[in-house]
């Protein structure tokens, strides 16, 4: 997310703090409307809990206590520079998603409070899917409210996407004090390519961008394994609207539900660009204005600490 008050960036790691402690950095881009002309991480930022020890790994979190982390999603508050970030939780331990602010230090402030429905029961039989959570957050323009989406559907919602048929995510309006103003139902595609036998193969939401109190900007990346065992990612990007849509916050389940899901115009196809790879991109905001006076749009990829990916960077105009 772009600080604006500052002129840099924050990124952060969802690194579950196998390797280090979970963290954001802060990083300066220098750009024009032709290129990047630098990177540079400028800082680190070790997050902390409410006792104001850093989070734990998921093999010492009950001997340490604590959550563990699984942190997708931050952005800066226009307000006063406060960091806000969420977590998808960790449904085999029984942790749930979570949005949490924090000052710009790390220390922890407060924590939104959720509605009961993303809740982890031990009957598995509702609430969020494990690592299919909270993998999207972004304030509205006038920072009086913040979108959060899920990144697939919720068990009682029905299943996953498949090569064949598509999903459907719950994305919620919250108010700064966690009341919920509003919930919809976003139609979620198939995912684009069949895998390899036995292979893996998921199609998520993996950001969104308020562009106002009604329309977005999501993220859907799907990663597909072929049979040798790499993978190849696909990522688009919609532009959705509330009008018209069902508020969905009071149906238990979706599952033969009556209900008008929200509408969704294909913006960008990133796999139809001439660009030499496509990686695993979860993170989109908007930048500082170009020199024509547009605003720029920056992309960032998660590399999984994996050897086959990178952390990529897309520049972007974003065209009135």
């Amino acid at each position: 997310d772009y600080d604006a008050a500052h002129g840099d960036w924050v990124m952060i790691s969802d690194d579950r703090s196998e390797h280090n402690p979970a963290r954001y950095y802060r990083a300066r881009l220098a750009y024009d409307d032709k290129s990047f002309k630098s990177v540079e991480l400028t800082s680190v930022v070790t997050l902390r809990q409410p006792d104001s020890k850093a989070y734990p790994s998921k093999e010492n979190f009950k001997r340490h206590g604590g959550v563990v982390p699984d942190l997708e999603a931050i952005r800066v508050d226009p307000r006063d520079g406060t960091i806000w970030y969420t977590s998808e939780g960790d449904v085999p331990a029984g942790l749930p998603p979570f949005v949490r602010r924090a000052k710009a230090d790390g220390a922890f402030i407060s924590e939104l409070p959720l509605p009961d429905m993303f809740d982890v029961p031990a009957d598995g039989k509702s609430g969020p899917r494990n690592n299919q959570s909270f993998e999207g957050l972004s304030f509205s323009p006038d920072a009086k409210t913040l979108w959060v989406s899920m990144e697939g559907p919720m068990i009682q919602d029905g299943p996953l996407p498949n090569p064949r048929t598509g999903a459907v995510n719950r994305i919620t309006r919250f108010a700064r004090d966690g009341k919920v103003l509003g919930q919809f139902a976003y139609p979620l595609e198939a995912i684009p390519a069949v895998p390899g036998k036995g292979k893996f193969a998921d199609n998520g939401i993996s950001e969104i961008l308020a562009l106002s109190d009604t329309r977005l900007l999501a993220m859907e990346r799907s990663g597909v394994q072929a049979d040798d065992g790499s993978y190849q990612d696909f990522v688009r990007i919609y532009e959705i609207g509330t009008d018209g849509a069902s508020d969905i916050q009071n149906l238990a389940t979706l599952n033969g539900a009556s209900y008008t899901p929200l509408k969704k115009r294909l913006v960008l196809d990133l796999n139809q660009l001439e660009t030499p790879r496509v990686d695993n991109l979860e993170g989109i905001s908007l930048g500082p204005a170009l020199p024509n006076g547009h605003a720029s749009l920056v992309l960032i990829s998660d590399d999984k600490f994996g050897k086959d990916q990178v952390t990529q960077l897309l520049l972007f105009e974003l065209i009135p």
